[in-house]
């Protein structure tokens, strides 16, 4: 008999766990015969122990004691966890119906949102964020926007602070923001994404509201033309609406840049031949785009002599509209478990 077999038994004990175990009753009886029946290993060391030399007797049986007192305690600890285990199945109802828990679900936004950043991501475009309320560098000037544009009246902008003498603060009409502060703060190749939440002042209908969502896209480096824009355009289009959609561009206007265009897609509803949605004329608005102007990158730092760029922004919620039909803005913001569950399969 060696002291270290001892107590490599009490470790076996120790770690022996009924966690593994299918039939849990039959598991601890088991393990009594094992170590604590008649021809158990106890049992057996306890005979053996007859031969051990006096001077070792001391030691060797103090390690035995430990071991059935481990032994003991160890069965013990495995019969009243199978006592708590038969209470609680006794306590149990199988026959009740399974609690069927609601699972949440992405918002509808959200999934859009998600899907047009990872089409851009595709082509290289990163995510860029900034802060929600902005200062009127940012906002406005740095953007080419006249002193006396619309878009500075209270009519269309929340204002946070607007004092005679000071720099006005308002909540971001645009994430083309977020386009500036890039610009400032890194030279190109620039190639980023914008998404995120906007506020304008308007009165809230089905077509509009003072709360939506944005995702606007830039791409400044050398030689970059009206052509790479195109190119990206009708890739997106083809990605978000189906490879079948066709695009089209029509001459606009926008302070930032020139020159400036709508963009239009094939009717996904129709397929081009006319209905209610498109009112008929087979092509649906969806976002605007243009070359960014040399005023805008020089604002930043840029010079627009040896760069250029490209700039397009959509509306998250117009997307929506036209990829599920939805015909009311509101319906986005009020939680209405019927409409959003509609959605419960996006991912």
């Amino acid at each position: 008999m060696k002291l270290n077999n001892i107590e490599d038994f009490i470790r076996e004990i120790q770690m022996t766990s009924l966690e593994k175990a299918m039939d849990r009753a039959a598991f601890v009886e088991q393990f009594r015969i094992k170590f604590l029946g008649k021809k158990g290993i106890i049992n057996e060391l306890f005979e053996e122990f007859k031969t051990v030399p006096n001077e070792q007797k001391k030691e060797m049986g103090q390690a035995l004691n430990r071991l059935k007192a481990a032994a003991q305690a160890k069965i013990e600890e495995f019969k009243a966890s199978v006592e708590q285990m038969e209470q609680q199945s006794q306590t149990s109802d199988l026959t009740l119906p399974t609690d069927y828990s609601e699972v949440g679900s992405r918002h509808v936004l959200s999934v859009v949102m998600n899907e047009i950043t990872d089409i851009f991501s595709r082509i290289g475009f990163t995510v860029a964020e900034s802060v929600e309320i902005e200062d009127d560098w940012h906002l406005f000037s740095a953007l080419n926007f006249p002193h006396d544009h619309p878009a500075r009246d209270m009519q269309d902008t929340f204002f946070v602070e607007k004092e005679e003498g000071r720099q006005e603060v308002a909540l971001r009409t645009h994430t083309s923001s977020v386009q500036v502060r890039v610009m400032e703060n890194n030279k190109p190749p620039i190639r980023i994404i914008a998404p995120g939440r906007v506020f304008r002042n308007e009165a809230i209908s089905a077509r509009a509201h003072c709360i939506f969502h944005q995702v606007e896209a830039l791409y400044v480096d050398k030689k970059v033309t009206f052509a790479d824009l195109k190119q990206t355009l009708l890739y997106f289009a083809k990605e978000m609406f189906g490879e079948q959609t066709r695009i089209r561009l029509r001459p606009s206007y926008f302070p930032f840049t020139e020159p400036s265009a709508e963009m239009d897609i094939s009717c996904n509803i129709c397929g081009g031949k006319g209905c209610n949605i498109c009112k008929g004329t087979g092509w649906l608005e969806i976002l605007g785009c243009g070359m960014v102007d040399p005023n805008v990158l020089e604002a930043c730092g840029i010079d627009s002599k040896e760069y250029s760029g490209f700039a397009l922004g959509m509306g998250v919620e117009r997307m929506a509209m036209l990829k599920y039909q939805i015909r009311d803005l509101r319906l986005y913001f009020e939680n209405d478990l019927r409409f959003l569950r509609q959605f419960d399969a996006l991912v």
